[in-house]
């Protein structure tokens, strides 16, 4: 009898591991979406990163400018195109955080808002796991806005807040998720989306992304695969993807 109820035991255990299993394991990432008409810079491509103003004429000789989408207007993004042939230009909205001077920043739920950025003043964490809720809306009509303004491009900044102190338990699966879907819904509108940081997941990220923005690799040593074994900026480099470091 006893020997009998040890059996039961043990097999009901072994259900409820494979149930907590099954609730643990991270969802499979959805298949890439293609964007064969997306711009795709070279390897070699000069730019201007500017964020804290509009640019206005004359502008610099680059062949892409990376600019603010909100505080860009439609003409600005026409004239960076007009004055230079060839010349892409690159939508920067924030993902992964709230910024209480934009004008969409009544639309978000108060449940999604975290723990404020370090050192910059306004700003909040996102619960990047609501992003097929309310804050998907949100981000989607942010897309909207670059490709109605006519950017052939977008920088999603923040998208790295499992690594940060957010004030929800994000994990690494959380952030591809997130990412992975941004990626995909930047295609469907046929922006070309680039990579902002988020470093170790670039292996993942990869296929989702049409090239990279970083800050300071050099500076914590995470540039290349060979620095850290796992990832880098050389596996963006190898399939003939652009990466833009600051």
């Amino acid at each position: 009898m006893i020997k009998r109820v040890l059996t039961v035991v043990l097999m009901i255990c072994g259900m409820l591991a494979g149930v907590t299993s099954a609730q643990a394991a991270p969802a499979a990432l959805p298949a890439p979406v293609p964007c064969p008409g997306c711009w795709h810079p070279a390897l070699d491509t000069s730019w201007e990163w500017r964020l804290s103003s509009v640019p206005t004429e004359p502008f610099l000789d680059v062949t892409m400018y990376d600019i603010d989408g909100f505080d860009a207007t439609a003409a600005t993004v026409q004239r960076l195109h007009e004055t230079k042939p060839g010349r892409n230009v690159v939508c920067y909205v924030s993902a992964g955080s709230y910024e209480d001077w934009r004008p969409d920043a009544g639309s978000f739920p108060a449940a999604v808002l975290g723990l404020p950025l370090d050192d910059w003043e306004g700003e909040r964490w996102l619960d990047i796991r609501a992003f097929n809720g309310p804050l998907g809306d949100i981000l989607e009509a942010r897309m909207d806005l670059c490709a109605d303004k006519g950017f052939d491009a977008i920088e999603f900044d923040n998208v790295d807040g499992y690594t940060n102190e957010t004030g929800f338990p994000l994990t690494a699966a959380d952030q591809l998720a997130f990412n992975a879907w941004l990626g995909n819904e930047a295609h469907r509108r046929g922006l070309s989306v680039g990579l902002k940081n988020d470093i170790a997941q670039i292996p993942q990220l990869l296929p989702y992304f049409d090239w990279a923005l970083n800050e300071q690799c050099w500076q914590y040593d995470e540039c290349t695969t060979a620095q850290n074994g796992s990832f880098g900026y050389d596996q963006f480099v190898d399939a003939g993807k652009a990466v833009f470091t600051v």
